[in-house]
């Protein structure tokens, strides 16, 4: 599997795969047509496209592609209504593969009502779209936070040498919001001087790592002694202290 990552718009991310076994050439949320198609010619071909989700900053590249490439479209169930030009609907748990890559479907409600991500196993990858970000997670806009907190905890238990490649470039926001309610991690901080030597470099700052977030970001510590205290939440439970940190960051 090779990956490119393709920067979008202001801050999104759409990632073109490779695989070089089959020649098969897949994109994940194709953001904008433009800046996707730059990259995808170099390979003059695009079978599959990806979505996580329906929202425009992830599927306004679906029609244009699709009509250039002759591409299949591939989507959940949910979302069959509100993905232009879905072709293949996928359901909950499901395995598919795009060429000799086989993914499984993870649903992950919360940021929207149809939202999953896509584990790649054997490759240990996953793309998360916007439910978790590097350092953290997206806005409950269909879903409630009971549903997201419990998609967050479907992520966190992948293996923890797996890859998150996220939806956008949230890194440097949430960074200082992580920092605002856990300043004493040390794990944190180191991670800060490379989230901010790769910003000056202009780099993407994914991907990250299940075993990195478990360890920084503080929308998967809410079992932590260390944050119910910051929060003055000690006696809490996971679910409330989620519910807090996100109005926090909404108003962040």
């Amino acid at each position: 599997m090779i990956i490119e990552i393709i920067p979008c718009l202001n801050d999104n991310y759409s990632y073109l795969i490779f695989d070089k076994e089959t020649n098969t050439v897949s994109i994940i949320d194709p953001s904008e047509f433009n800046n996707c198609d730059r990259i995808i010619k170099k390979y003059n071909k695009l079978d599959y496209i990806l979505n996580t989700h329906h929202h425009a900053d992830h599927v306004d590249g679906n029609l244009k592609l699709k009509e250039k490439y002759n591409s299949k479209i591939i989507g959940f169930d949910l979302d069959k209504d509100r993905i232009p030009g879905i072709d293949i609907i996928l359901k909950e748990n499901q395995t598919e593969k795009i060429g000799n890559l086989e993914f499984k479907v993870i649903f992950t409600p919360g940021h929207t009502k149809g939202h999953i991500a896509f584990f790649f196993p054997k490759e240990k990858v996953v793309f998360t779209g916007d439910t978790l970000f590097s350092l953290g997670c997206g806005r409950i806009f269909e879903g409630t936070k009971k549903e997201m907190y419990k998609s967050l905890n479907k992520i966190k238990n992948l293996p923890s040498e797996t890859k998150i490649y996220c939806g956008h470039e949230y890194t440097k926001s949430n960074l200082d919001f992580c920092l605002k309610y856990d300043s004493k991690n040390f794990f944190l901080k180191e991670k800060m001087l490379k989230i901010k030597t790769k910003l000056k470099d202009s780099q993407p700052t994914v991907p990250t790592t299940i075993r990195e977030e478990i360890k920084t970001n503080i929308f998967l510590r809410c079992d932590d002694p260390i944050i119910k205290r910051s929060l003055n939440l000690n006696n809490s439970s996971e679910d409330e202290v989620f519910s807090k940190l996100r109005d926090l960051k909404d108003n962040f």
